[in-house]
C-alpha cells in the first residue's frame, strides 16, 4: 500500500472569505470559540495548524452579548499598562468595560482561544469588532454567519 502524504497548504492556495456575525443575544465563550475557528480555518478541508489558512470575520452587535452566571458582577479583567513595573496592576470589572469598550471584551475572549504566537497575531488581524450594527465592510460582501448560543 502506497504511503499517502499529508496536505500541507500554500499560501497561494488560500481564498479567504468574509463572515459576519451578529451577536446580539448570544453567549460570549460560545460565540468566541466560533469566531476563533473560522479565524484558524479549522472549518476547511485544506487547514494546516502551522499556516493562516483563516478567513475574515465582522462581528456586530458587541455591545449586546450576554455572559451567563455571576461572571456580569464577579468577572475581572487584568492589565499592565506600564508592563514590567508589578504595581502598575489595573484591573477593571465586566460592567464598565461593557459600558466603554464593549468590543474588547469579545477581542479578549477570541484572543485567549488563538495560539499565542506571531501566528496568533497574524489570525486576530482579520477580526473586525464593532458594537453596534454598522460596519464599513460592505464592500468586501460578508457572508452573514450563523452562530449557536
Amino acid at each position: 500500500m502506497p504511503h499517502q502524504r499529508t496536505y500541507s497548504a500554500k499560501a497561494k492556495d488560500i481564498k479567504r472569505e468574509w463572515h459576519l456575525v451578529d451577536v446580539d443575544g448570544k453567549v460570549l465563550g460560545r460565540v468566541a470559540t466560533q469566531i476563533a475557528t473560522l479565524l484558524k480555518g479549522k472549518h476547511k478541508a485544506m487547514y494546516t495548524p502551522s499556516i493562516d489558512t483563516g478567513d475574515h470575520v465582522v462581528v456586530i452587535n458587541a455591545e449586546k452579548v450576554k455572559i451567563t452566571g455571576n461572571k456580569p458582577t464577579q468577572k475581572l479583567y487584568h492589565r499592565h499598562p506600564k508592563a514590567g513595573f508589578p504595581g502598575a496592576l489595573k484591573t477593571t470589572d465586566y460592567q464598565t468595560l461593557q459600558k466603554r469598550h464593549p468590543e474588547d471584551i469579545i477581542e479578549h475572549a477570541v484572543r485567549r482561544m488563538l495560539p499565542r504566537n506571531a501566528l496568533g497575531r497574524q489570525m486576530m488581524t482579520k477580526l473586525k469588532i464593532y458594537a453596534g450594527d454598522k460596519h464599513p465592510h460592505v464592500a468586501q460582501k460578508p457572508a452573514a454567519r450563523a452562530v449557536v448560543a
